[in-house]
């Protein structure tokens, strides 16, 4: 065949593809390939690994004469069904919207090749089907970049087939029935989408577009029957050919079978609501986004928030892994009863910690960081998990001895205890200083790895770990609490605690940055931002729900926070949130306006289901499903104003951030297991117990480098931390008398002296400063903790 060279490189900048997706799905093990769905088509298909995308999109589109033309995905009405509830195999219905044509597709991948396959039948609902030209238009985005793709018009021993490469990365497009007539070219000047809109048909019949942003596109024969589109991955495009033609070979009802068997089996062997589809779809959300080729990972979704307005500046999307997610994800898991995965999940997170102890803020499948920050709560939850998966009995003999998981909980109790309270960023990547659910999640997580170090051998470590728990869950209304503010009046409640404290908050300072928002509104009063995330103090067992400050802070976030839509009450992050669509529907684009989010509904389920109310939690349960967009998956975000039909956006309905969120799968998980066992499901019982229940006090007050106390009540003993060895001279009466007190060791990276000020009176001064024996110098400072 003689090359006919597309003009127009290199095409218009690439962009994703919608976030919004209405199915995903991949092979229960096998083949490492996995697909998502929206507006009736294939969006991105991921391959070899499922934190690569390899296109951005497949589409069909038909022509008539007269100059017809109609996009699947933006000229019908769309339609998805799982044909088995909790399988990820799908039937798609898309009807124009002209009423001329309808397209039914059947959507599965090839269970032992990285081929997905599509079953298509079109009915003419006007006319003959002969009246009609149908064609497939392929965006291929190798290795998640949609620029530097070659589209070429080929074959694979003599079956006519479309190609597109990118490095060591291919795709192949195959048909059973072949091709009418086939062309490539670039995006915007030269694709298939730019001749069929100008002339109904390929008529150019380019045959290779080189190193630029590229479409493929195929005319599919219309007949009585059914065809099948077979779209595979390769290393080349020779191989990507062969496993598209091997798939094609094997026929499409027998991989059907072969595909769905597996993930029947696995939904039969889980815990969970007999005939709820709701169960069983969040506990496939959850599966398809868990690695085959690296053992134990888990996606946050197979998404790019805000994706058709994004190019490949954002290469990672929410396709990597977040330790935070993937610790909610495998407890959903857990909820679930699926507990081989959720300790696969374990040994994955101990593979990808960091030396020091700590999680990246996030990170590929393979362990490399993208992000950069840390949040101090990425660092407990896993100790949480591996408590979590004991109590669950998900652990084997040894897990938690020196051979098995204790090593990566010591080495996060020690980070935990020489770096916190304070985190760099919260849970929502943003803010740093106090805040409520980091500080929930490392108290609680010091406590579990007190236990977990006696049941290792190591219980000389516990007596530090509880200390230092107590010592801050002690501060906490210090740090958070704040009363008769302006907000607090305008929410007709006493106080609340806030959703962040400035690191800096025990000298004074109450200036907090606010990601987000627009130059001049980047920073604020704490005292002016209240969040959902204060209901963790009781999730993780710190805070009764029926204490007066939660209660107060509950009235205050439903006044600030609480919205009502037709599927139910959703709650924002916190007020003045800008992680969401502009007002008038524009994408994020750096600033926005925060939308409601359906996993706080399930949170706000939780915390009603630990207050007593049963009742309430099963409505907010309702809620949150009814929050599903097309095939019950579950959105990161809903529109929350009046809709705004021509963007898409509904009152209630998902927004383009992302969908699936698997977090907010894994939250509903969770939902229906605490339900059943009438409790909720992963609050810590140490925490429960010590705190909530017992209300246990410390009787010391740490001070230390980067979370320097100011005052001491009284009574208290003042414990003095650092990072080596040292000698602390001190002394409470201006340096007349003066003490020397060696550290000690606590086996974890600190080192700490206590000094005996229980029995100093109110208006005394402790003055101290250190020697460093190691460096052989004084400190050069001295610093004061007064006693008010």
């Amino acid at each position: 065949m003689d090359e006919r060279a597309a003009p127009g490189w290199p095409g218009s900048p690439a962009r994703w593809t919608s976030a919004a997706k209405s199915g995903v799905g991949t092979a229960l093990g096998g083949s490492a390939i996995w697909f998502t769905l929206s507006h009736g088509i294939l969006n991105e298909v991921y391959a070899p690994r499922m934190d690569r995308a390899a296109t951005r999109d497949l589409g069909l589109l038909v022509t008539a004469a007269g100059g017809f033309f109609s996009e699947e995905k933006r000229h019908a009405a769309h339609r998805v069904e799982c044909p088995v509830p909790g399988v990820p195999y799908y039937r798609l219905t898309s009807t124009c919207a002209q009423g001329r044509w309808r397209i039914e597709k059947e959507v599965l991948t090839d269970p032992g090749r990285p081929v997905v396959l599509q079953r298509i039948r079109f009915t003419a609902l006007r006319g003959r089907p002969e009246d009609y030209r149908l064609f497939a238009l392929l965006a291929p985005h190798l290795d998640n970049h949609g620029a530097g793709n070659t589209a070429r018009v080929g074959d694979y021993k003599g079956v006519p087939a479309l190609l597109a490469s990118r490095g060591p990365h291919a795709l192949a497009l195959l048909c059973d029935t072949g091709f009418r007539a086939r062309s490539v070219g670039f995006v915007g000047a030269s694709d298939g989408w730019q001749e069929l809109r100008r002339h109904g048909e390929l008529r150019e019949g380019y045959t290779v577009a080189e190193n630029g942003n590229v479409a493929l596109a195929g005319e599919l024969e219309i007949g009585d029957g059914d065809l099948v589109l077979a779209l595979a991955y390769g290393r080349d495009p020779q191989e990507a050919g062969h496993q598209a033609r091997a798939s094609l070979a094997e026929g499409f009802e027998a991989l059907r079978d072969a595909y769905t068997a597996p993930w029947t089996a696995w939904q039969a062997g889980l815990r969970g609501p007999v005939g709820r589809p709701s169960f069983a779809t969040s506990a496939m959300v959850v599966k398809v986004h868990q690695s085959k080729h690296v053992p134990g990972a888990i996606l946050a979704s197979l998404a790019v928030p805000w994706g058709s307005s994004k190019g490949d500046g954002d290469l990672g999307g929410y396709h990597l892994v977040w330790p935070r997610d993937m610790v909610e994800a495998a407890g959903g898991l857990l909820a679930a009863g699926a507990r081989a995965e959720a300790r696969e999940a374990i040994v994955y997170l101990e593979a990808i910690q960091e030396a020091d102890g700590h999680w990246a803020q996030n990170a590929w499948t393979g362990g490399r960081s993208y992000w950069h920050g840390l949040q101090m709560d990425e660092t407990a939850l896993p100790i949480l998990l591996v408590d979590l998966a004991r109590r669950e009995g998900a652990l084997r003999e040894g897990d938690l001895g020196p051979r098995g998981f204790w090593p990566m909980v010591r080495r996060a109790a020690a980070f935990l205890a020489r770096n916190g309270p304070v985190t760099q960023q919260d849970r929502w990547e943003e803010d740093g200083g106090y805040t409520p659910f980091t500080l929930a999640a490392e108290i609680s997580a010091l406590l579990a790895a007190a236990d977990l170090a006696e049941r290792a051998g190591e219980p000389a470590l516990a007596p530090y770990l509880r200390e230092t728990a107590d010592a801050w869950n002690d501060r906490i209304e210090r740090w958070l609490w704040v009363e008769g503010t302006d907000l607090a009046r305008q929410a007709g409640v006493p106080g609340y605690y806030v959703r962040v404290s400035p690191p800096d908050v025990e000298e004074g300072d109450d200036l907090v940055a606010v990601k987000n928002r627009p130059p001049g509104e980047a920073r604020g009063r704490s005292e002016a931002i209240v969040s959902a995330d204060a209901l963790a103090l009781v999730r993780f067992g710190l805070r009764a729900a029926g204490d007066p400050r939660i209660e107060s802070t509950v009235r205050a976030i439903d006044a600030l926070l609480r919205v009502e839509t037709p599927a139910g009450p959703a709650w924002h992050r916190y007020n003045g949130d800008g992680y969401g669509e502009h007002r008038d529907g524009r994408p994020f684009d750096g600033t926005g306006t925060g939308r409601a989010w359906p996993l706080l509904t399930g949170e706000r389920a939780h915390h009603a289901l630990a207050g007593g109310d049963r009742a309430e939690a099963e409505r907010l349960l309702a809620a949150l499903e009814a929050f599903g967009g097309e095939g019950g998956l579950l959105p990161e975000q809903v529109w929350d104003a009046a809709d705004i039909p021509e963007r898409e956006l509904f009152r209630g309905r998902p927004a383009g951030s992302a969908m699936p969120l698997v977090w907010a799968h894994a939250e509903h998980l969770k939902l229906l297991r605490s339900l059943a066992d009438g409790r909720v499901f992963d609050t810590p019982p140490q925490a429960l117990e010590r705190y909530a229940r017992r209300a246990t006090r410390s009787a010391l007050v740490a001070w230390r480098f980067n979370h320097k106390i100011r005052e001491l009540p009284q009574g208290r003993t003042l414990r003095l931390e650092a990072l080596a060895p040292a000698r602390v001279r001190w002394s409470a009466d201006g340096w007349r008398t003066v003490g020397d007190a060696p550290t000690r060791d606590t086996g974890l990276g600190v080192h700490l002296a206590d000094l005996p000020t229980e029995a100093l009176p109110r208006g005394a001064e402790v003055r101290f400063t250190f020697y460093w024996p190691g460096a052989e110098r004084w400190e050069g400072a001295d610093f004061s903790v007064k006693i008010p």
